[in-house]
């Protein structure tokens, strides 16, 4: 089973200051992670500044997919996710700095032998993520959390996992904020 690709629309202004559509058809950016077969990101724009820049400038999602949003950005894709097999959950934490190192940040995967999960990561961002079709099990440190769809997540920087439970093929979006830790769980962090 696979979705249906994303369409995406871009607007834009003309020399007039009229609006007008820039971009409008599928999604340039569509990236299947090797070590994770299935998984693919399905990148639809980012902005790197608060405020964010209103120009017409170049397609952000062009360049090399990066996991965390730019520095004072933000960054919105979709990912299918398929369902975990028995060899992935044995054998996948291995592959984990691959997969890590594909989307541009190998330092955000948090795995180690007493993980709850082989995919567990962080980065220090705030992430809205929503299922959209599917079902999707959010696991932290402490606990896990089923998903389904139109469920929201507001993952404020903490070490999690999406394990997909369910035996089917899970679409969520994602919207990640840049954000700096508050120093007290910056300092606990660091000692962990």
């Amino acid at each position: 089973m696979s979705f249906p690709p994303i369409h995406r629309v871009v607007t834009g202004h003309d020399a007039g200051g009229r609006a007008i559509v820039t971009s409008d058809g599928p999604l340039p950016s569509v990236i299947e992670i090797a070590a994770i077969p299935g998984t693919i990101f399905h990148e639809v724009w980012s902005t790197d500044a608060t405020p964010a820049p209103v120009d017409n400038g170049t397609d952000p999602t062009l360049g090399p997919i990066v996991l965390p949003p730019p520095r004072h950005g933000t960054r919105m894709r979709f990912v299918d996710i398929p369902p975990d097999t028995a060899d992935y959950l044995a054998r996948g934490a291995a592959r984990m700095h691959d997969a890590f190192a594909q989307i541009g940040d190998a330092q955000a995967s948090t795995v180690r032998a007493d993980s709850p999960h082989p995919l567990m990561h962080r980065t220090e961002s705030v992430d809205y993520g929503i299922v959209i079709e599917g079902e999707m099990t959010l696991v932290l440190d402490e606990g896990e959390v089923v998903l389904k769809p139109g469920s929201v997540v507001v993952q404020r920087g903490t070490n999690h996992a999406w394990a997909n439970r369910s035996g089917q093929l899970c679409r969520m979006l994602f919207v990640l904020v840049d954000g700096q830790y508050d120093p007290a769980i910056a300092q606990a962090l660091a000692t962990r």
